[in-house]
């Protein structure tokens, strides 16, 4: 009997969606392709009529709300309208939230991944750098700079934000955390340009 229109994808989606947060969670190299089919509630003999190999399906899971048309209903409490003239702001805020350090399974991949894909093949990194590409070109529509030097400071917001929210979740102290991600988008907010916090102009 064949399957219903549409079910291929369905089950595809599912899969990705299952490694997304298993690779959040635990990183490349810990997940197996059994544990993720039986997370996608899948048997492992299904999983190559999908993807060629774990890096391919890898590749695919690297995606965020830049990529992602449906990312941006992940975070409880955190919208962000990427086609609004004024993004660049949203995407800071939204990137180092409370929301996005608390969900750790559905955290853009950028924050958890970045160690293993140094080390994963070429098609990963292209993947990677594609999601970070278009977190920058997002950032630099908005940018209160020019030429060479709107890239450059759209190329700094993006690594404070990947790199603050990786930072902060690597520390026991969850106040010094929160300090850093505070601090963190604050001089991203500067560098782009737009409104930084009360706290930040009364010091």
């Amino acid at each position: 009997m064949p399957y219903p229109a549409g079910h291929r994808e369905r089950v595809r989606k599912r899969i990705v969606e299952s490694a997304r947060r298993l690779f959040n969670r635990s990183g490349f190299e810990s997940v197996s392709v059994d544990s993720i089919m039986a997370d996608a509630g899948l048997t492992r003999g299904g999983f190559y009529t999908y993807f060629d190999s774990k890096s391919d399906l890898y590749a695919e899971a690297l995606g965020c709300f830049f990529t992602d048309p449906n990312w941006k209903s992940r975070w409880k409490g955190v919208t962000v309208d990427l086609s609004a003239g004024a993004a660049g702001s949203q995407i800071v805020h939204a990137y180092l939230s409370r929301q996005h350090f608390d969900d750790v399974e559905n955290s853009c991949p950028m924050t958890a991944l970045p160690s293993d894909v140094a080390r994963c093949d070429k098609r990963v990194k292209a993947a990677f750098e594609n999601v970070f590409q278009a977190m920058v070109d997002f950032l630099g529509r908005d940018v209160k700079a020019r030429g060479r030097r709107r890239e450059d400071r759209a190329l700094a917001i993006a690594a404070l934000c990947v790199g603050g929210m990786v930072v902060a979740r690597s520390m026991n102290d969850r106040g010094l955390g929160d300090r850093l991600r505070e601090a963190a988008k604050n001089v991203a907010l500067e560098l782009g340009g737009w409104t930084v916090s009360k706290s930040r102009r009364g010091r």
